[in-house]
């Protein structure tokens, strides 16, 4: 199998042939300026650290099933994305335990969801009660930090969680965040209405993160301090945004990779199970959600409250250089070696040798990406190749 395009990082000409799963070579290409740049752009496949489900399917659901898994995985394929956290929001421990159990068998029954799956995310219930901080998360299933709970949860798993968001004002959060980095599984600020000890003592517990930063938040807040600001100067915490155009401005993107820099910055599209889902009023756990005609997805009855996103991640990337001015170079690996990185996982690169977990695509004068072509472990699993 071999694929043509031009090197995402060095914009160079190349030749990526692959053969039993990996890439074997990569050969540079010599051609005149007109025909290189009218090539399209070879990446490794896109890494989100935060996807909830897709086409009415959460990963949360009590009835979730190993095909309803598979196909959620397939629907993100033709969206460059190879490499995911499935997230599990909060719930009743028996929703919790029963959404890992299906994980953890849906990547022992298939190689290839295994290969995709590369951790879970818990995020929550461990969050604040406030409206607000709490977002789209049903209050009846918050609850203090559990160190029992999470070994439940983990062992049903099959120790497959890597990363979880909570609040560090819940009751037993640095004794629990202490807990999880000492078994090296990541923590994440979110859903939070922390005071700046609060965040401070998350911090020097072990927390290395912020999701989906500038969401889950008090609509007002003090000038200062406020949780925002301390983790936004925080240089021991990344940063995960949600570049979609609808859960931040521009000029909190911009804030957001000035403060942190492009290498502790993550792009996540922290997917609905509504994600993909045409506009209407759909049963979610919690409540009702509604996707609008816009593309937002909120929580009904209201248009405040976001309940995660409608776009998928190469929206996102893009979203990222449409809002920040940033290239392409600088975009990509914010959704995917940075949060790689995070996770201490092996990287997926354009290197012989690596997976052959390779995306092809287009950008357009408008800076949006149309996906021509996804490798997953060098076969193809979206478009004909070229």
């Amino acid at each position: 199998m071999q694929l043509t395009g031009r090197h995402v990082e060095t914009a160079q000409p190349i030749r990526l042939t692959c053969e039993e799963g990996a890439i074997s070579s990569i050969e540079p290409l010599s051609l005149p300026e007109p025909e290189a740049t009218a090539l399209p752009w070879l990446a490794p496949g896109l890494f989100d650290l935060q996807i909830n489900g897709a086409h009415d399917i959460w990963f949360s659901d009590e009835q979730l099933t190993v095909d309803k898994v598979l196909t959620v995985l397939r629907a993100l394929l033709p969206h460059g994305i190879t490499r995911l956290c499935p997230t599990l929001i909060t719930n009743s421990q028996r929703a919790l335990r029963h959404g890992f159990e299906v994980l953890r068998q849906t990547c022992e029954q298939h190689a290839w969801a295994d290969h995709m799956i590369s951790g879970c995310h818990l995020e929550g219930p461990h969050i604040s009660r406030e409206d607000g901080p709490r977002g789209a998360h049903p209050l009846d299933h918050v609850r203090d930090c559990s160190i029992a709970e999470f070994e439940e949860l983990e062992a049903s798993s099959g120790n497959r969680i890597r990363l979880v968001t909570l609040a560090p004002e819940t009751p037993g959060a640095v004794e629990f965040i202490q807990h999880l980095t000492a078994h090296n599984v990541v923590c994440a600020i979110g859903h939070t209405a922390a005071n700046s000890d609060q965040i401070a003592a998350a911090v020097e517990a072990g927390a290395r993160l912020s999701t989906h930063f500038g969401n889950g938040a008090k609509a007002m807040l003090p000038r200062h301090p406020n949780f925002l600001w301390d983790q936004l100067a925080e240089p021991r915490l990344l940063a995960s945004i949600i570049p979609d155009g609808h859960h931040i401005p521009a000029s909190v993107a911009k804030c957001v990779l000035l403060a942190k820099g492009p290498e502790h910055t993550v792009i996540t599209c922290d997917s609905s199970g509504l994600a993909g889902c045409p506009p209407g009023i759909y049963a979610a756990a919690g409540g009702k959600c509604e996707v609008l005609d816009d593309g937002r997805i909120v929580v009904a009855g209201q248009r405040q409250y976001l309940a995660g996103s409608g776009a998928f991640t190469e929206e996102c990337v893009a979203g990222m250089m449409q809002l920040t001015g940033i290239d392409l170079a600088a975009a990509w690996p914010m959704a995917h070696s940075i949060p790689s990185r995070l996770l201490g996982l092996n990287d997926r690169e354009l290197q012989v040798g690596h997976p052959a977990d390779v995306v092809q695509f287009q950008l357009t004068d408008k800076q949006t990406i149309q996906i021509d072509t996804v490798l997953l472990c060098g076969n193809i699993v979206y478009g004909d190749g070229l």
